[in-house]
């Protein structure tokens, strides 16, 4: 593990170097994910302008589930996005030659390679959010909800991750993975809808099937109304889960890969 941490750390660097070579590119993709962010944020208002409650949420306690739901996206993108997209490419041109190559872990290898400082920045947006919401709310969580809040955001950003995971791997069986990727983020969407909102066949895709519900209501209601082992456990099943689906099915397509060379 140490090993792994000093490859990460020694990309980590790499990749601040880079993009502070770049600064202009970074400052614009920081201001454009910070517009998307807004305009979620702009749209919670206009909503609850003509209405008090949605699926028995008010309006700052869907601020908080959005909130949170924007900062597992935010660490995705910062932490994994621009590393797991460049994959799906290098599948499909033979550059993935490359990973093969390193002496590590080839998931590994290939999904960190890179960071997003944008992505990265716009995180503390996100946490601001949820810490506004909060004091709007009257909350004041422990110390133990803070770290079960965080302990969730961990797991749904390996859900997150390996959902992504899971649909560049496809490109080892198909010409291009991007409608799938597409596809993850139509999905992630609901992610910022109430556990509450979804009924009958929905809630059995949505929350169940594909966790992207669970991935952001269960930390707010964490914060929101306390520790909930049934929100805690399924949370972290799922994490296990779609990490191993990911994983196996990732090697499973590696087996099929024909090198550059091939």
């Amino acid at each position: 593990m140490t090993r792994y941490l000093q490859i990460w750390l020694a990309s980590a660097r790499y990749s601040v170097v880079r993009t502070l070579m770049f600064r202009f590119d970074f400052f614009l993709w920081a201001v454009v994910e910070l517009c998307w962010m807004s305009v979620n944020l702009l749209l919670i208002a206009v909503i609850y302008d003509h209405t008090n409650s949605i699926a028995g949420w008010s309006k700052y306690e869907m601020l908080l589930l959005v909130g949170t739901s924007l900062l597992v996206q935010r660490f995705l993108m910062g932490f994994f996005w621009s590393s797991i997209f460049e994959m799906g490419r290098n599948i499909r041109t033979g550059h993935f030659d490359f990973f093969l190559a390193q002496p590590g872990n080839v998931l590994f290898m290939a999904s960190t390679r890179k960071i997003d400082l944008d992505g990265l920045v716009n995180s503390f947006v996100a946490m601001g959010v949820v810490a506004y919401a909060a004091h709007k709310l009257g909350l004041h969580p422990s110390a133990l909800d803070l770290v079960l809040y965080a302990v969730m955001i961990f797991c749904g950003l390996i859900i997150h991750y390996s959902l992504l995971v899971l649909a560049v791997s496809f490109a080892f069986w198909a010409t291009s993975a991007q409608g799938l990727e597409g596809i993850y983020f139509t999905m992630a969407e609901f992610s910022r809808l109430p556990r509450a909102a979804f009924r009958g066949l929905a809630a059995v895709v949505f929350v169940w099937m594909l966790p992207v519900v669970v991935v952001s209501n269960a930390p707010a209601s964490t914060l929101l109304h306390g520790f909930q082992p049934s929100w805690a456990l399924a949370l972290l099943g799922a994490a296990l889960l779609w990490l191993g689906a990911a994983v196996t099915v990732f090697h499973l397509g590696l087996r099929r890969y024909s090198s550059a060379s091939s």
